[in-house]
């Protein structure tokens, strides 16, 4: 049995651990709440731009853009694996691993040549463990990355895909649907696939032309759907950090309660022991 000086000192030890838990918990929550306001905050943006080349959908068959280029056959693929550079937080960097790992087994088992960039220390730490080749790995991504880290995926990518390089391009992240709910999602960036209908009327007046419009829209595109992916991912990885810390500082608040509890145990018996043997002292000398 632990004494009682043993007891109070992983009292302090763990009411130490509580102080740094519940300051993690706070940073993250402020970070948390600038990122989720600049996730909403490029929503109307990205949306309008997906509107825009929606509304020239069906100029896709006579604009000459290597961006547009649709493989019959996708013989390589590039993905793009978004993961944290630091672990407390949850089940952040493990749920999008293992998203990547299914998603690298289906291209393989459909004769796929599978290229591989990953972004974060953990994932480069857990794919470099499990022997998988990784091409490019980026370590620099971190709250503060917008739109300038963004420019240059989209630049890279844009670029292997344009010299048929990789027939596909997708993104595996953490997808902020939420505060309270953020899953990993595959995100397919390129072949680039225009959702509604065309909607060029002779109300509308394009310049220079819907042509050189609908081109000059197509890198514009890539570069939102990079942003989006990284401010989300940034974003869940503060909530699920959050989380974690709450959990962690829940956590030590109980184990003090109970510490305390068997610390005031053991006090009380040995107060009694030793009332019990001064007692039985005072009778022996009667």
């Amino acid at each position: 049995m632990a004494t009682p000086r043993e007891i109070k000192k992983r009292i302090s030890s763990v009411k130490n651990t509580r102080k740094i838990t519940r300051t993690m918990e706070m940073v993250a929550t402020a970070k948390s709440k600038k990122l989720s306001d600049r996730v909403n905050a490029s929503h109307p943006f990205s949306n309008k731009i997906k509107e825009l080349v929606g509304a020239l959908a069906s100029l896709a068959s006579v604009v000459k853009s290597p961006y547009l280029r649709k493989p019959n056959t996708v013989r390589s693929a590039a993905l793009l694996v978004i993961t944290a550079n630091r672990g407390l937080c949850g089940g952040y960097n493990s749920k999008t691993i293992r998203l990547a790992r299914t998603r690298i087994q289906e291209l393989k088992d459909q004769g796929v040549n599978v290229r591989l960039f990953v972004v974060g220390k953990k994932g480069i730490s857990y794919f470099q463990f499990a022997k998988e080749k990784i091409e490019k790995t980026y370590t620099h991504i971190d709250d503060k990355s917008g739109y300038k880290e963004a420019e240059e995926f989209a630049d890279f990518f844009l670029g292997l895909f344009a010299n048929e390089e990789v027939d596909s391009v997708e993104i595996i992240s953490t997808v902020y649907h939420s505060s309270a709910n953020q899953e990993p999602e595959v995100t397919k960036v390129l072949p680039f696939e225009a959702q509604g209908e065309a909607n060029v009327g002779s109300n509308v007046l394009y310049e220079p032309s819907p042509a050189d419009i609908l081109e000059s829209l197509l890198p514009l595109v890539v570069k939102t759907a990079f942003l989006k992916a990284i401010l989300e991912a940034n974003c869940s990885e503060q909530i699920a950090k959050r989380v974690a810390m709450k959990s962690a500082t829940d956590a030590a608040s109980e184990m003090i309660k109970l510490l305390t509890r068997g610390y005031n145990r053991i006090r009380q018996a040995k107060i009694t022991q030793e009332i019990s043997e001064i007692v039985a002292g005072a009778d022996s000398l009667n």
